[in-house]
C-alpha cells in the first residue's frame, strides 16, 4: 500500500488582494460612522443651545413715540398767590390793649392795627427823658464855668491847669447830652412800636391776638406773629412749565385763568418773570403770571387752571401708557436696540391723555419701544420681537 503525502496549495493572488481590501475597508468604515455620529451630535447640541437661547430671551412687542396734535396753549395746574403776603410781629413786648383790625378787613398802608401797652418802655422812657434834662443843666453850668475861667486868664487869677479842666469838663459834659438825646431816641421808637401799623395796602387774613395777650418782640423764640396781611389787588401764579415748552415762554405771554370756584368765568393775566432755569427734578421752569383783581374775586390760595398762549405750536411725543416702567429709579422706558438688547431710559412725563401719556424727555421718534414691558427687564437683556397685533410693524 502506498502513503500518499497531500501538499497544501500555496495560496492564490487573488485571495490576497480579497484580504487587503477588506483590512482597508474597515477604517474607512469606522471613519465614516465617527463622522455620522459626531454631525448627529453636533446637530443636537446646536438645536439645544438654541432652544436655550429662546428660554433665555423675552418675546415683546414693540411700538412707537407717536406724533401729539400741535398745541398753541399748554394748560397747567395751580394755586393764586397774594402779589405780596406778609405776616406781622410785633416789634415792642407787651400786652394787647386793643385791636382794630380782624379778617377780612381791607387796610391801608400805616393804618392802625393793634395798640400795645408796654409799661416798661414808657417808665424808661421818663428817665431817660429826666436824665437828658439833667445832663442838659450841667452842660450849661460846664459852660459858664469854663467861659469864666477863660475870662480870668490874663488876670492871671487862675492857672492854665484849671482852665483846662473846665473846658474838658464842657467836653464831657456834650458827649453826655448826645448819649443822654440818643437813649430817649431809642425809647421813643420802642414806644411808637406799640402801635402795630399795615406794611402795605392789603387785606387781612389772619388775626392770632387778642385782647390782654402777652406778646414778645420778634419773630423769634416766643415772639409770635399778630396778624397776616396779603395784597391782592393783583395776585400771582406760579406755574411749572415742561422743559419742552421752555423755549416758548417769554415775558408778556397772554395766560387765561380759569377757577373751580367761579365755573365760566375767565380771567386774564401776563407772564412777568421766570426763573430761566430747568429744576433737575422736575425738568420745568419756574413760571411766574401775574393777574390783576380790582374785584376781588380771586383769592388767595384758590385752584386754577392756567392757560398759556405759546408765541408758536409746539408739538410733543406721546406714548401708551402701558410702555411706562414705573420704578424706584423714576419712570422709565424699554427701548430695544439694534442688537434686540433692551436699554431702559429715564423719561419725565407730561400730560396725562388718559391712555396715552407726553413724554417731554428722554425718547425720540425712531426708537423702538417694548409696548407692555414685564417689571423684570433690565439693562442689556436680550428679547424675542413678535409681531404686534393687527398687523403693526415692529
Amino acid at each position: 500500500m502506498t502513503n500518499q503525502t497531500q501538499a497544501t496549495p500555496p495560496p492564490t493572488t487573488e485571495t490576497s488582494r480579497d484580504s487587503i481590501k477588506w483590512f482597508l475597508l474597515i477604517p474607512v468604515v469606522l471613519c465614516l460612522f465617527g463622522a455620522v455620529t459626531f454631525f448627529l451630535r453636533a446637530q443636537d447640541a446646536k438645536k439645544l443651545t438654541a432652544g436655550t437661547n429662546a428660554l433665555d430671551t423675552e418675546p415683546v412687542t414693540l411700538t412707537h413715540a407717536q406724533q401729539g396734535a400741535p398745541d398753541s396753549e399748554i394748560s397747567l395746574p395751580s394755586t393764586l398767590q397774594g402779589y405780596s403776603d406778609s405776616p406781622v410781629y410785633a416789634r415792642t413786648s407787651g400786652y394787647i390793649a386793643h385791636w382794630y383790625a380782624d379778617i377780612g378787613t381791607h387796610v391801608h398802608q400805616g393804618e392802625l392795627l393793634a395798640q400795645i401797652e408796654s409799661p416798661e418802655v414808657d417808665q424808661e422812657l421818663n428817665q431817660a427823658r429826666a436824665a437828658l434834662s439833667q445832663t442838659q443843666a450841667n452842660l450849661v453850668l460846664a459852660g459858664i464855668t469854663a467861659k469864666r475861667y477863660q475870662e480870668l486868664i490874663p488876670t492871671n487869677a487862675v492857672a492854665q491847669q484849671e482852665v483846662d479842666q473846665n473846658n474838658q469838663n464842657l467836653d464831657a459834659q456834650k458827649a453826655g447830652v448826645q448819649a443822654a438825646t440818643s437813649n430817649v431816641n431809642r425809647l421813643e421808637q420802642l414806644q411808637g412800636f406799640e402801635k402795630v401799623v399795615a406794611p402795605f395796602d392789603g387785606v387781612i387774613t389772619q388775626r392770632r391776638t387778642d385782647v390782654g395777650d402777652l406778646i414778645n418782640a420778634g419773630n423769634s423764640g416766643m415772639g409770635a406773629e399778630l396778624f397776616r396781611i396779603s395784597k391782592i389787588n393783583i395776585v400771582r401764579v406760579f406755574v411749572p412749565v415742561p422743559e419742552s415748552y421752555s423755549d416758548q415762554i417769554s415775558d408778556g405771554l397772554k395766560a387765561t385763568l380759569e377757577l373751580i370756584a367761579l365755573p365760566g368765568q375767565q380771567f386774564e393775566g401776563t407772564v412777568t418773570r421766570s426763573s430761566h432755569s430747568i429744576a433737575l427734578d422736575s425738568h420745568t421752569l419756574l413760571t411766574e403770571i401775574d393777574v390783576p383783581n380790582p374785584s376781588g374775586k380771586l383769592l388767595p390760595g384758590a385752584y386754577a387752571e392756567v392757560h398759556i398762549h405759546l408765541s408758536a405750536p409746539v408739538k410733543h411725543l406721546v406714548v401708551p401708557v402701558g410702555a411706562i416702567l414705573f420704578q424706584s429709579a423714576g419712570p422709565q422706558i424699554a427701548v430695544a436696540n439694534g442688537s434686540n438688547q433692551i436699554e431702559l431710559r429715564k423719561v419725565a412725563l407730561g400730560r396725562d391723555f388718559g391712555n396715552t401719556i407726553e413724554i417731554t424727555n428722554g425718547i425720540t421718534e425712531s426708537d423702538r419701544i417694548v409696548a407692555s414691558p414685564p417689571d423684570y427687564l433690565v439693562n442689556g437683556m436680550h428679547v424675542t420681537i413678535q409681531p404686534a397685533s393687527g398687523g403693526e410693524k415692529s
